[in-house]
C-alpha cells in the first residue's frame, strides 16, 4: 500500500520492481484500449541502430501495409479507434522513441531530422517495407514529411490527421511551450505528476473530450508513468522549441511543403488548438497535391469521429495504392 501511494504521489516508478510494474501496467492499459475497439494486435520489436535500441510496433489486420505514425508524447495505441475503421490493411502503428514501449533517445535539435529519418527508415526496413502509404498525426506528420523530403521513394501517400507539428509558424498550446524551458518543464512535471486529473487536463488542452472513453485516458496515464517518459518529453520539447516557438531547424516551412512529392490528405479538427483553419487552408494550397477536410474535433479528431475520419482515409488510400 505504501509503495502504491508513493507511486501515485510522485507519478513515476523509482525502483527496478516499480519500473517493471509500470511497464506491465502500460501493457494492460494498451490491451484494454485495443480490446474496446476489437483490435487484435501483436507487439513487434525492431532493432533500430538510429536510437541504439528497439522500436515497438503494433501489428494488426491483413492486407497491404499501412504505416501509422502517432504524434509526440502519446502511445501508438491512441490510433485504436481509427484502426478499427481501416480493415483490409496490415496496420503497423509505432511508438515514437521514449514513449510507449520504444526505447528512449536523447532528442537534440542539430541531429533531430537525421535521427528521425533514420528511425523511420530503419523501422520500415525491419518490417520489410520499401515504400508504402502512411497515416500520421502531429509530430508524426512532420517526421513523415521529413522522410518524404529526404527519401521520397519511400512515401506513396499520406493521411495527416490533425495539425502538422510546427507548420507555417504554428505554436503549441501554452503548457507545452512552457515544457520547452528546461527549468520550467522540470518544475511542471514535479508539480503535476501523472494522475487521472492531470491526464484529463491533457485531453482538455488538445480540445478532445474522452469522458466516455476511459480506456484512452488510462493508456495515456500508464504511458506517462513509464520510466523514460518524463525525460523524453522534456528532451523532445526542448529540441523542437525555443522560448515557445518552433526552432528554425525544426519548423516546416512553405518552401518545404512545396517540395513534398506525394499526395496528402489533411483531416483537420475545427477546434485544433495547434493550428487554425487559416493555417490548414494555407498548407493545403501550398502542397502540390493535397486535399483538405475539416471535421468536428480538436487535435486528434478520430477519437470521437472515427467513422467519419476512417471513411475519408479509406477513400483517399484507395485512390493511391502502393506499387511495387
Amino acid at each position: 500500500m505504501k509503495a502504491s501511494a508513493r507511486q501515485e504521489t510522485e507519478g513515476v516508478p523509482n525502483s527496478p520492481a516499480a519500473r517493471g510494474q509500470a511497464v506491465e501496467a502500460f501493457r494492460t492499459a494498451q490491451r484494454r484500449v485495443l480490446s474496446r475497439y476489437e483490435i487484435t494486435a501483436a507487439s513487434r520489436f525492431i532493432d533500430v541502430p538510429a536510437i541504439g535500441g528497439s522500436a515497438h510496433v503494433l501489428v494488426a489486420g491483413d492486407g497491404p501495409p499501412l504505416v501509422m505514425v502517432i504524434g509526440g508524447t502519446i502511445p501508438a495505441a491512441f490510433w485504436a479507434p481509427l484502426m478499427a475503421q481501416l480493415r483490409g490493411y496490415t496496420l503497423y502503428a509505432m511508438d515514437l522513441p521514449g514513449f510507449g514501449l520504444t526505447d528512449a533517445v536523447t532528442y537534440r535539435t542539430a541531429t533531430m531530422r537525421s535521427t528521425v529519418v533514420s528511425f523511420l527508415s530503419q523501422v520500415l526496413d525491419g518490417i520489410g517495407i520499401g515504400r508504402c502509404r502512411f497515416v500520421t498525426h502531429s509530430q508524426g506528420s512532420l517526421w513523415t514529411a521529413w522522410l518524404s523530403l529526404d527519401q521520397p521513394e519511400r512515401v506513396v501517400a499520406q493521411v495527416q490527421a490533425g495539425c502538422i507539428a510546427h507548420v507555417l509558424g504554428t505554436r503549441a498550446p501554452l503548457p507545452m511551450r512552457a515544457m520547452s524551458l528546461p527549468s520550467a518543464g522540470r518544475l511542471m512535471l514535479k508539480l503535476q505528476p501523472p494522475s487521472v486529473r492531470q491526464a484529463e487536463r491533457v485531453f482538455g488542452m488538445v480540445h478532445e473530450d474522452v469522458s466516455g472513453i476511459s480506456e484512452m485516458r488510462d493508456v495515456l496515464l500508464a504511458c506517462e508513468r513509464l520510466p523514460a517518459y518524463g525525460d523524453s518529453m522534456l528532451s523532445l520539447m526542448n529540441a523542437v522549441m525555443r522560448r515557445g516557438s518552433a526552432r528554425p531547424e525544426i519548423a516546416l516551412t512553405g518552401d518545404q511543403l512545396r517540395r513534398v512529392g506525394h499526395p496528402v490528405q489533411m483531416i483537420w479538427g475545427d477546434r485544433d488548438p495547434f493550428g487554425s483553419l487559416r493555417v490548414a487552408r494555407s498548407a493545403a494550397a501550398i502542397l502540390p497535391d493535397a486535399e483538405l477536410h475539416v471535421v468536428p474535433g480538436g487535435h486528434a479528431p478520430w477519437l470521437n469521429r472515427p467513422e467519419q475520419v476512417g471513411a475519408l482515409a479509406r477513400r483517399f488510400l484507395a485512390l493511391h495504392p502502393s506499387r511495387r
